[in-house]
């Protein structure tokens, strides 16, 4: 998976989103802080459809209206405003046309500035995106690659928000839950990563490991220039990736991981590769 999959594209011309403290949206009035915001709000540098061709199949969105905008059109945010909403499903329902067997998740998981009109609004972009492909809520464990093929589904929407009770292709954000370590120390995200593992739910949900390393705001305003991949990123990636490599798929074990700057490693082809435990146990077991 991808840490806010869809920043590759922020608007540094775009108004400061609703996700921003008052003080940050007058700052930015001034061009240069824009600037310097987008080198901190870019997560990641591929499109979506690089992603998926790249072999990511977990997505992070974050999602609102632009307050003053007319119609219930929604945006990708973090700082700044991102792409539409649809522009976004459209590119990954054409990447999913055109490989049948492949599914995906997407977390919308942060709202801003939405009203109710707004969420039908999303929604209904949802389900015109990907019809059929839509998987209805099931029991988790139900939910197996040949389940999927068979269905002929390929997309898991979770919805952080109590409307998705009104529509079957809504999974419930409690079925994905995703610990934050909140930190810009590797070694605790690590420790972080073990003990929420630890604590995982032995069924009944997906589970996210957000392998990220959050900047505050004094990791800013020190390396204002140097922006979040400078910074924080290239220098911790090689231990993050080696976490990843030391870890068990299954139950109690790794499930979803997520990264920022996904392509500066090779990340996902390592979080696949730990697949190939699961299938060495099947082989061992019979």
């Amino acid at each position: 998976g991808s840490h806010d999959s869809f920043s590759y594209w922020v608007d540094d011309k775009s108004p400061v989103g609703p996700d921003q403290a008052t003080a940050i949206k007058r700052l930015a009035r001034i061009p240069l802080v824009r600037k310097i915001m987008k080198k901190w709000s870019v997560t990641q540098n591929l499109t979506f459809k690089e992603q998926l061709e790249g072999g990511i199949r977990y997505f992070d969105l974050r999602v609102s209206s632009k307050p003053g905008e007319i119609g219930k059109e929604t945006y990708f945010i973090h700082g700044l405003f991102g792409i539409k909403v649809w522009d976004g499903l459209k590119e990954m329902n054409s990447f999913l046309e055109q490989h049948p067997k492949e599914v995906i998740f997407l977390d919308f998981n942060h709202f801003y500035a939405m009203d109710d009109s707004h969420h039908h609004f999303l929604i209904n972009r949802i389900r015109s995106a990907f019809e059929s492909k839509l998987c209805c809520v099931q029991c988790v464990e139900y939910v197996t690659l040949l389940y999927m093929w068979e269905k002929k589904h390929q997309v898991l929407i979770f919805y952080h928000h109590p409307l998705y009770q009104e529509y079957p292709f809504l999974w419930p954000g409690c079925k994905i839950p995703a610990p934050w370590a909140n930190t810009t120390n590797v070694h605790k995200l690590l420790q972080f990563l073990e003990t929420t593992l630890g604590e995982r739910s032995r069924y009944g949900t997906f589970h996210v490991s957000q392998a990220i390393l959050t900047p505050r705001v004094k990791t800013i305003a020190r390396h204002l220039i140097r922006g979040l991949k400078n910074t924080l990123v290239h220098r911790n990636l090689p231990m993050i990736l080696n976490w990843v490599k030391a870890q068990k798929p299954g139950v109690m074990g790794v499930n979803i991981i997520t990264s920022d700057f996904v392509e500066l490693v090779d990340f996902a082809a390592t979080v696949i590769a730990l697949n190939n435990l699961l299938l060495e146990e099947d082989e061992s077991a019979t």
